[in-house]
């Protein structure tokens, strides 16, 4: 398990990045390159917000377990989308308030479920992307989640799956990640509130290394079945993170007497 000292050092690192940033430093930054020529992203990136707990503009929140007290409490935040609601039809903004009401038996993270994207980006765990002409790969600690993007001729996808069926390309310094073919069963984000998608979303990407420890990640969301229009959650800050290694959260292995309690017949 990372100690508290790690996270303290992750969150020093991301200070520091937007100190420069904020300095101008950024916009003149070039990036390493790899041996074909392309910004490097190779690293161990963690994202610095509130994303993981919502989007929206939200207060701080006790935890659902009453027992935890403080700990897994909801951290307040400011909202991260453009126009500041997530724009649902009616019908998916009241399935999104019985999500939330009944989180704590829905929610794929409770079964450590696959994450999803871009929740998983989001989450409080740092990923490693590790990179290649052909391919770019994201493998996350929770989970053992990873996934491949295609950095060649897109296909038709197989089926449907968790992290979607994802296609890159480079514009400029900029990797454009396009993904489709989800199913319908991941949640976009979680914890305080439930933000969730069906299977004809659609989701771009676009990640940009704008310092030595800074890479900046934007999004746009498309969903006919449950939302009025896209969405866009504006540029966000990832942090490069101090150690050359991730952990890995085997989930699993601490709900998996939880799935079978949920999948056995009722005691009578």
């Amino acid at each position: 398990m990372r100690t508290r000292l790690g996270r303290a050092l992750i969150v020093t690192v991301g200070l520091m990045a937007a100190a420069i940033s904020a300095g101008g430093q950024s916009r003149s930054y070039r990036a390493p390159r790899t041996a074909d020529g392309k910004p490097d992203l190779n690293g161990i990136w963690q994202a610095l917000n509130e994303a993981h707990w919502d989007l929206e503009a939200h207060a701080a929140a006790p935890s659902p377990v009453l027992e935890l007290g403080a700990a897994h409490a909801v951290a307040g935040g400011l909202s991260l989308i453009d126009g500041g609601t997530i724009p649902y039809t009616p019908a998916a903004l009241k399935k999104k308030q019985e999500n939330y009401a009944k989180r704590l038996t829905l929610d794929p993270e409770i079964k450590c479920y696959l994450p999803g994207v871009p929740r998983a980006n989001y989450m409080p765990y740092p990923f490693q992307i590790v990179q290649s002409p052909r391919g770019i790969l994201f493998v996350y600690e929770y989970a053992t989640a990873n996934r491949m993007v295609n950095m060649g001729k897109p296909q038709e996808a197989g089926s449907d799956t968790w992290m979607g069926t994802n296609y890159g390309h480079w514009e400029g310094d900029t990797l454009v990640v396009d993904k489709t073919n989800f199913t319908d069963t991941s949640w976009i984000y979680a914890e305080g509130r439930v933000s969730f998608h069906s299977d004809a979303m659609h989701l771009v990407e676009r990640y940009r290394r704008v310092d030595a420890n800074t890479l900046e990640i934007e999004a746009t969301v498309e969903d006919p079945k449950v939302l009025t229009k896209p969405w866009v959650v504006p540029k966000q800050t990832l942090v490069l993170a101090p150690f050359d290694q991730i952990m890995e959260l085997a989930c699993s292995n601490e709900t998996q007497s939880l799935i079978e309690a949920a999948q056995s017949p009722a005691k009578k």
